[in-house]
């Protein structure tokens, strides 16, 4: 006999919301090429669709004057940089430095008054600079997106809301390997430390909050 659904399972335990503040950012993590090459070890299906829908944000989001910042990852030659990550998922090496699978694709890259963060580690706050430099600005609302869902932007949402953002992931500008990790971290963010937002709800956000 089954028993209760997810959803009925954590009904009446996680049930809060959180409201956007007054000045999002939108944050990219890790739309490069080595997720949209076929023959590539990274390379996800629904990658290129998620890709799309991180376009038409960035675009949107330009010209609201809404903050744009992407994410790569990038080791040294020898990935001694990466520590445990590196060493225990060795297909890393794709993003060794020059290599032309962490590049962004053409069609998604930063722009003019964008910013770019590298980093070696799944969140894109761990070793970098980036929670220094969006209170700096005053954003208070980060739009999430990118790859993959259950790793680098789970990640990244967990620790935005730990450094005190409220943390919007837009789940059409998000994908994975499988759609069970895709599904099941999403319901988890939705529950315990996010928003899962459609992309349409996204683009109300940039449009309501212009810089």
């Amino acid at each position: 006999m089954g028993g209760p659904s997810a959803s009925d399972n954590y009904a009446g335990v996680y049930e809060g919301r959180l409201q956007p503040g007054s000045r999002p950012a939108l944050l990219i993590v890790d739309v490069v090429v080595a997720y949209l090459t076929e023959g590539s070890a990274l390379f996800m299906e629904t990658a290129a669709a998620a890709k799309d829908a991180n376009r038409r944000l960035a675009l949107a989001a330009r010209a609201a004057g809404v903050p744009v910042v992407f994410t790569n990852v990038q080791y040294k030659p020898d990935g001694s940089d990466g520590g445990v990550f590196y060493r225990k998922a060795p297909v890393l090496k794709a993003f060794v430095e020059g290599s032309p699978l962490g590049a962004f694709p053409d069609d998604l890259t930063p722009q003019p008054g964008d910013r770019v963060f590298t980093k070696q580690y799944p969140s894109a706050f761990f070793g970098t600079d980036l929670a220094n430099a969006l209170h700096a600005d005053g954003i208070d609302t980060l739009l999430i997106t990118g790859y993959s869902t259950s790793g680098c932007v789970r990640a990244s949402a967990l620790d935005a809301m730990q450094y005190g953002f409220v943390p919007l992931v837009v789940r059409e500008a998000c994908a994975d390997r499988h759609p069970a990790p895709h599904e099941a971290n999403l319901f988890d963010l939705q529950a315990k430390y996010a928003e899962v937002i459609s992309e349409a709800e996204a683009l109300a956000v940039i449009a309501a909050h212009p810089a």
